[in-house]
């Protein structure tokens, strides 16, 4: 009995000696992890801007509705629909068939009166007449001139002049038409500036001031650009929503720019020269933290980092690299710490990383 025994346990151990063997025969024999392929880049030093974006209507900065002051029969219009206008410059005129009767009418009444006034006043002279008397005529002189100048100004009212600079937007009646007192007869909007008003949040109050530079960008136009700035800021927050209102001016020489266009806007509020500057891609962002990963030689390694401004695509970093690193920017999802790496674009890196060195040392 007790010689099977032992010759069972000389067996396990046998076959014990024979796993370990074949453990470690494996272990040797075992492949290195497979080499995940990226692509890197390196840092580069730009200036980056702090901006904040926004979306508003173009506006004119003045509109005015030319309104009839006194009524009668439209005889000519001087003026089409895009046309440029100057402040008083005429744009209709009325038949003032009538009104010119009652000037004249006014005029005669106070040149007949002027004419019974100097009588009167020689009689004053020499104490003819009572004080009474002549102070009843001048009386009547002073209401006659008066009378002469209202009619004066009505007559000059059947011409119709434009109260501001500007474009005529609409042209509201024609010729031949018989209007009222107090009828619209032309739209004109001032083109010269522009303007946008933008509700901003009032976290960002303390970063806007007056004179700011800014930048429509007009999705009807293609997209271009136009340059412009802050002019005015709200002292107030509106407190039903969190906002103030910024007016934004824009002047177009070339006139492309209209009224009713939808913008985007971007108000630069700071600037931090010479930044070190990553892809934006190339951020791995925890709850609390952001990192990127370096490659050296083929592993890469996980490094926090600081940032600041983003803009264009790419971030600002303050702290963490020194600018030299090779950050990985597309494959980054699927590594680890010491994760064993394929750079798929060594050879453009290198050529890239040789042309700035070049450049850095070319004189400028």
């Amino acid at each position: 009995m007790r010689v099977s025994m032992t010759a069972a346990l000389l067996a396990a151990l046998a076959l014990s000696a024979c796993g370990a063997e074949q453990t470690a025969e494996s272990g040797e024999n075992a492949e290195p992890a497979q080499a995940i392929p990226v692509e890197v880049a390196t840092a580069s030093r730009e200036d980056i801007y702090s901006t904040y974006s926004g979306t508003a209507a173009v506006e004119a900065l003045e509109e005015a509705t030319v309104i009839a002051k006194v009524g009668g029969e439209i005889r000519e219009i001087l003026v089409e629909e895009g046309d440029e206008v100057r402040a008083g410059q005429v744009l209709a005129r009325l038949d003032g068939d009538r009104l010119r009767l009652t000037k004249s009418q006014a005029e005669a009444n106070l040149q007949k009166l002027q004419r019974d006034y100097q009588r009167n006043l020689d009689l004053k002279d020499r104490s003819l007449i009572s004080a009474g008397d002549f102070d009843k005529i001048q009386y009547e002189m002073d209401a006659l001139e008066a009378s002469f100048k209202l009619a004066s100004l009505e007559l000059s009212y059947t011409e119709i002049r434009a109260p501001i600079n500007g474009i005529v937007a609409q042209r509201l009646v024609k010729t031949g038409n018989t209007i009222e007192m107090n009828s619209a007869l032309f739209e004109i909007t001032s083109l010269d500036p522009l303007v946008t008003y933008l509700h901003v949040p009032e976290r960002e109050y303390r970063r806007m001031s007056s004179g700011m530079p800014a930048a429509l960008q007009i999705d009807a136009l293609g997209g271009d650009r136009f340059e412009a700035s802050i002019a005015r800021i709200s002292p107030v927050v509106d407190p039903s929503t969190g906002t103030f209102k910024i007016t934004i001016e824009v002047s177009d020489a070339s006139r492309r720019l209209k009224p009713g266009m939808f913008a985007r806007i971007a108000i630069v509020s700071d600037m931090h020269a010479a930044a070190l500057q990553i892809p934006r891609s190339a951020l791995v962002n925890d709850v609390d933290e952001a990192a990127v990963f370096v490659v050296d030689g083929d592993t890469a390694s996980r490094r926090l980092v600081r940032t600041g401004f983003s803009a264009n695509g790419k971030v600002e970093i303050l702290d963490g690299l020194q600018g030299d690193e090779n950050i990985v920017v597309v494959g980054q999802a699927g590594l680890r710490e010491g994760s064993r790496v394929q750079v798929i674009n060594a050879d453009d890196q290198a050529r890239t990383v040789a042309a700035s060195e070049r450049d850095a040392h070319e004189p400028g």
